[in-house]
């Protein structure tokens, strides 16, 4: 079922962003007098089809990962003398220019809208309050202290993890001191706090940006009963259920469900013994937990279960909420932000101050869509606005094939006054090709290595 829900949702969520991005295209091309022979959703042979009065044919096709407007156009096809005037290699070097940055912009307008519908309906966050600081770490060293609640990173006002953890993803490759401001309950105003970094982040997969400064958030006690088991991992071959409390691990009774996690980190491919209740018998399992290996830290274990959700008080939950006019300032800004933070990124992936492994293909989108889609409207929205953003910036890079390549020529073209040869698109053509296809056969094998 799981499997079928992440599909369903991938297909969802990429169809949605590409008849978005595409649409982009067609509505500019319609206006700028260009005829559109084809709108598809998706690839290969279609499903379903129809033609307009304008003679444009949409087509929803067999293959969801992609789509594409096919526009009247002298360099693909022959065209009658009186239609010239609508074939799109024929338009003005601004039209052109139009026409192709519309469909990534038409991907940062539906993020500014998704944004703005979370903000309006409003969303329910956790209180940034600090659990625990490890002994010597940089949050230590600092002088924060479990209770306090983060309330601003860098500079920036912050109200939940989520937004936190964005900051400290700004952060990666930083040296020197990584200013926070906190505050007790008893305090009326925050503390500012300066935590010691060195090359913050670097090349760490995945990034622990809270768990590299030493701070765990805080977090109701739960007991240590199991609501997932994932399929043929560790527990579940080891005989778990939903619904199981462990009891104990190799005879220490547990307090809480951190207790279990300690002991299963700790133990990578171990044999664990376990004291399980399940419903009104007590049963004696054996647990070896996986090994996972993480960059820049020890081995850890792992064994696929995950645990049952817990009341948070009302006291540590924050309710982020705006007017219709305010969340239009609120969206456009966390667009913006969330646009730079992916540059950033590529940049720091390109300059190797984050591991290339962080890249992310068809598998982890279905898997993080699926994951978002149970979670809720509230995370699948938000996940949908990344992903549209995502989709938005790397359609802009100045890449052959794609959009971004096209503008690049455009630009030349309007400062030359003349287009760029054929003989140089064509090379251009060549090594964009190699270099998407290149990204892509790396980004799935990355997704592969995530899921064994």
């Amino acid at each position: 079922m799981g499997l079928i829900q992440n599909v369903l949702a991938v297909i969802v969520v990429l169809g949605l962003l590409i008849t978005f991005h595409e649409f982009g295209h067609f509505w500019v091309a319609r206006r700028c007098g260009v005829k559109v022979l084809r709108f598809s959703v998706g690839f290969g042979r279609p499903l379903w089809s129809r033609r307009d009065r304008h003679g444009t044919e949409f087509a929803v096709a067999a293959i969801p990962l992609g789509g594409y407007v096919k526009m009247l156009d002298e360099r693909e096809a022959p065209v009658p003398p009186e239609q010239r005037h609508r074939a799109f290699n024929n338009q003005s070097v601004w039209a052109r220019i139009a026409i192709v940055a519309a469909g990534p912009l038409a991907n940062f307008l539906l993020a500014i809208v998704a944004y703005w519908a979370l903000f309006v309906v409003g969303t329910t966050a956790v209180a940034p309050v600090i659990g625990s600081v490890a002994p010597d770490s940089p949050a230590a060293r600092a002088g924060l202290v479990g209770g306090e609640e983060i309330v601003a990173v860098r500079g920036d006002a912050v109200r939940s993890w989520s937004e936190i953890n964005l900051e400290l993803v700004a952060a990666i490759g930083a040296s020197g001191e990584l200013r926070l401001h906190a505050r007790d309950a008893a305090a009326a105003e925050p503390r500012e706090y300066r935590l010691p970094v060195e090359n913050y982040l670097v090349r760490q997969d995945p990034p622990r940006p809270l768990a590299t400064l030493g701070i765990t958030p805080w977090q109701p006690s739960m007991p240590p009963v199991l609501d997932q088991v994932v399929e043929g991992e560790a527990a579940d071959r080891a005989g778990l259920e939903p619904g199981d409390e462990v009891l104990s691990v190799n005879g220490e009774p547990l307090t809480d469900w951190m207790d279990f996690v300690n002991h299963v980190r700790g133990s990578p491919g171990e044999a664990l013994s376990l004291e399980v209740v399940r419903g009104d018998e007590r049963l004696e399992l054996t647990l070896t937990p996986g090994v996972r290996d993480v960059e820049g830290g020890p081995t850890i274990g792992y064994v696929g279960a995950g645990v049952a959700p817990v009341e948070w008080p009302a006291e540590y939950r924050r309710e982020i909420r705006y007017g219709p006019v305010a969340a239009v300032g609120q969206a456009l800004g966390r667009t913006g932000e969330m646009t730079l933070l992916t540059l950033d990124a590529i940049r720091k992936m390109l300059v190797g101050l984050i591991s290339p492994s962080n890249l992310s293909g068809p598998i982890t989108i279905a898997k993080v869509a699926g994951d978002t889609a149970r979670t809720g409207v509230e995370s699948f929205v938000g996940f949908l606005a990344y992903l549209s953003i995502s989709l938005g910036v790397l359609n802009l890079l100045p890449i052959p094939v794609l959009d971004g390549g096209h503008l690049l020529y455009y630009f030349v073209e309007a400062l030359r006054g003349r287009p760029v040869s054929e003989r140089a698109q064509a090379v251009g053509l060549r090594i964009g090709l190699a270099l998407v296809v290149t990204l892509m056969a790396m980004a799935l094998y990355f997704d592969l290595m995530r899921l064994w």
